[in-house]
């Protein structure tokens, strides 16, 4: 079984999200599918369908976190130190070409979120960046070119 690495703010979101899919979405999909069904003839009834299709994307995605939650290696971020880049790092980064200050978080595939910092494990930014240290300049091919960042500050938790 192959482990998933996640922050342990990751993991609980999905834990969340699973509690959230199971108890309240899960529920109101069942009513929806029963008053469509009240409405009668099924094989027309366009609300029925999409109540079913509801139903099969949400037991889907329950399944999945569930098998995310089974695999998680949560790794407790506050109790890591060094001075190489790592997962749950926080690293800040000057662009060569621009000069602007960005800061981004190593996280879990599933907990990445780009528009708050927190990048994937696996994108390319983030595999240069690892076992680098501050003071080290990485170059990252992005799909508008090559940028190079070099690395301002690096911590944890």
């Amino acid at each position: 079984m192959i482990k998933v690495p996640m922050t342990g703010s990751g993991f609980a979101a999905i834990k969340e999200e699973l509690r959230w899919r199971q108890q309240e979405e899960r529920p109101r999909i069942i009513e929806a599918i029963a008053e469509a069904r009240s409405h009668g003839d099924l094989s027309e009834n366009a609300e029925y369908h999409a109540a079913k299709e509801s139903q099969s994307l949400n037991e889907g995605r329950i399944s999945e976190l569930e098998d995310l939650i089974a695999r998680a290696d949560v790794i407790d971020v506050s109790k890591l130190s060094g001075d190489k880049v790592k997962f749950g790092a926080t690293v800040d980064v000057v662009d060569e070409d621009t000069e602007e200050k960005k800061t981004y978080q190593i996280v879990g595939d599933m907990e990445a979120d780009v528009k708050s910092g927190r990048i994937s494990i696996s994108s390319p930014i983030a595999r240069a960046l690892i076992g680098k240290e501050v003071g080290d300049t990485i170059e990252v091919n992005a799909p508008g070119g090559a940028r190079g960042y070099e690395i301002v500050d690096l911590r944890f938790g």
